[in-house]
């Protein structure tokens, strides 16, 4: 099991150790800056975190194993707009910045190479790095795909990539989850992109236009590890589950409510996914107020309300689509909420224990395997 912690939130990096019989924070990287993402790197125990400045740009900082000093590496960049022409629209009518403005997802391109990195953006860029992060390229193949400028914000005010998807059976098979402009697949390497929503709903179109591949606000995407042609979705308004590569996605209904952001799957077994889920996109609160994790052990035909430990009463915690994670044992996992709170179970979710509930708003959680 990993002991170790990794939480990025509004106001810094927190990494949190388990002692003997608990979990404590054991320090704070950028403290007062906004971390809105980071990568600890099994290949090679580097730590990646990405920082918002707001009016001073996005930064991104690498920790090598056992060094004691962050580097500030290269910020992914946006092609430059040619001088004269006016900004791009989006469909809603609303200019789209020619800078990134957010590092949404970071994920490791090649499990066999070190150093190679794949980066998602808001706007909606994916980036890969051959070095570690001391470069950066922008993936032409989906920039330059005609579909991408009907891609609109949805979790954001632009649209954006947050869930990049490495296939364990051959790195060059990505998906990546864009929200919103759905589920997107590259056999290659990144050369050539399709779509591959099929099967998704988004109720908050028009009826004509609800099941359109291109129009899913897809809120977090994972890859079953134990058997890689299994997925699973959190969108806008449902659970999607699929059982061939992402071809189909089959919707399913889980209590108390299909709505929320975060979901990830068991190392081994397919069949089994936690998902912490929110009230509705109108109401970004809990059901009746009650902090729960759902679980299926049996690919969503059944699900279990998870209780024990968490607040069931006047409770207004939402946790985004990065704040959950389990660890390579799928036995512990660990979650955190826009209200500071941070739970750790050590039994799959049978039970929770609260590390802290005074962190400031949790974005990314993420343990260190090894650490």
């Amino acid at each position: 099991m990993s002991n170790r912690i990794l939480a990025a939130t509004r106001k810094g990096l927190f990494s949190i150790e388990r002692g003997k019989s608990r979990w404590t924070v054991k320090k704070v990287h950028f403290l007062g800056d906004n971390a809105t993402m980071v990568l600890p790197d099994p290949r090679d125990g580097s730590v990646y975190v990405a920082l918002g400045h707001g009016h001073f740009g996005v930064k991104l900082h690498r920790l090598r194993a056992g060094a004691r000093k962050w580097d500030e590496i290269a910020t992914p960049a946006l092609p430059a707009r040619p001088e004269g022409t006016p900004p791009r629209m989006d469909p809603m009518g609303r200019p789209i910045p020619d800078t990134v403005q957010l590092v949404w997802a970071l994920e490791a391109a090649d499990p066999a190479r070190p150093g190679t990195l794949w980066c998602g953006t808001i706007p909606g860029g994916l980036f890969r790095s051959e070095d570690a992060g001391a470069s950066w390229e922008l993936n032409r193949g989906l920039w330059d795909h005609p579909k991408r400028l009907e891609w609109v914000g949805g979790g954001a005010d632009y649209p954006g990539i947050h869930s990049v998807c490495v296939d364990p059976r051959d790195a060059r098979r990505v998906a990546v989850g864009v929200s919103t402009g759905g589920v997107w697949l590259t056999t290659d390497g990144g050369i050539s992109w399709t779509i591959s929503s099929h099967g998704l709903r988004a109720d908050y179109m028009p009826p004509e236009q609800a099941n359109d591949p291109y129009f899913q606000d897809v809120h977090r995407l994972v890859q079953s590890p134990g058997q890689p042609a299994e997925w699973w979705i959190q969108h806008h308004n449902g659970v999607f589950r699929s059982t061939n590569d992402a071809a189909l996605w089959e919707e399913l209904q889980i209590p108390p409510s299909s709505f929320g952001f975060a979901v990830v799957a068991h190392p081994r077994d397919s069949g089994t996914a936690w998902f912490v889920p929110g009230m509705s996109d109108q109401r970004r609160v809990p059901v009746d107020g009650r902090v729960v994790v759902t679980r299926t052990r049996d690919g969503g035909r059944s699900f279990e309300v998870l209780t024990k430990g968490l607040p069931q009463r006047q409770a207004y915690d939402i946790t985004y689509r990065h704040g959950l994670d389990i660890d390579a044992s799928g036995d512990r996992l660990a979650f955190g909420t826009t209200t500071g709170s941070l739970w750790v179970t050590e039994d799959q979710g049978d039970s929770w224990k609260a590390v802290s509930e005074h962190l400031p708003p949790i974005y990314c959680v993420r343990f260190v395997e090894g650490g």
